[in-house]
């Protein structure tokens, strides 16, 4: 991969993004309401909120698990609104909360690597595992600190969870995707473990440039990692930060932003204000 400069040309548009569940129902949820955003090439941007603000389903929408109500979603200037989140594969990656998704328990290091792998070919995935490839993944397991690459032919279902999250985060890295999406990808790890996918995150998308969206509820986290900052609540962006900016910040200045915009005080989960 080649090291990208930060800036120039949006790689990510999102104009006007409307999502509504349950609509007409006593259910119903604004999810995402006429939401505007730009993710210039290099930008790794962290977005915070409370429980229901809009953050994963703002991920659902780019990755295309979900298709918007109303208004566009570009990659790399392409239209994609309603490419299927399959055929936007080659374009995203993304590495979910649970430890347990983007990976199949059942197969090898080296068979899940293959599967992502061939999502950068226009034909298939290629499983096939030969050794030219099997090179190249020990190579790049090597990256991870974790002795990974000595365990190709282990299941991946007897990894532990950072070290699933760790190869979830290599694997969605190195078939060079547009965008990177981080869905509170340490979320559910203890804190060692979080702390250690964190840390190999910051290396990763600092050495390839990679464009890269996040969403965290942890907002100290959410501080020290990326160039922008952005926060949500009931569909919106209601506040944005930019590199100068949220150098400045902190956890208490981002809790009082809240207030001011809000006129109340943010949800007080613990799991928001570490």
């Amino acid at each position: 991969m080649l090291l990208l400069k930060r800036g120039g040309k949006a790689l990510l548009q999102l104009r006007q993004i409307y999502k509504v569940f349950n609509e007409g129902t006593p259910d119903e949820k604004i999810a995402l309401d006429h939401v505007n955003l730009d993710l210039k090439q290099g930008d790794f941007v962290t977005v915070i909120g409370s429980n229901g603000a809009g953050k994963s389903t703002l991920m659902s929408v780019i990755s295309g698990k979900i298709f918007p109500d109303l208004g566009v979603v570009k990659v790399d200037g392409k239209n994609v609104t309603q490419v299927s989140e399959h055929r936007r594969a080659s374009l995203i990656g993304r590495v979910f909360q649970d430890p347990m998704a983007g990976t199949a328990p059942s197969m090898t290091i080296e068979e899940n690597m293959a599967i992502a792998y061939g999502r950068m070919k226009k034909r298939g995935m290629a499983l096939g595992v030969s050794k030219k490839k099997r090179s190249f993944f020990k190579e790049t397991l090597e990256n991870l600190h974790l002795g990974l690459e000595n365990r190709l032919e282990a299941k991946v279902g007897l990894l532990s969870g950072g070290e699933r999250q760790a190869l979830s985060l290599l694997m969605a890295t190195f078939t060079e995707p547009k965008i990177l999406l981080l869905d509170e990808h340490t979320a559910a790890l203890d804190p060692s473990r979080a702390e250690l996918v964190t840390q190999l995150t910051k290396e990763i998308v600092e050495k390839y440039g990679l464009t890269t969206l996040m969403v965290t509820h942890n907002m100290q986290q959410a501080l020290d990692l990326g160039n922008r900052l952005i926060m949500m609540d009931q569909g919106q962006v209601i506040f944005e930060a930019e590199e100068q900016e949220k150098e400045a910040l902190s956890v208490d200045k981002l809790l009082a932003e809240f207030q001011r915009i809000r006129g109340e005080k943010m949800s007080s989960d613990k799991a928001i204000l570490i």
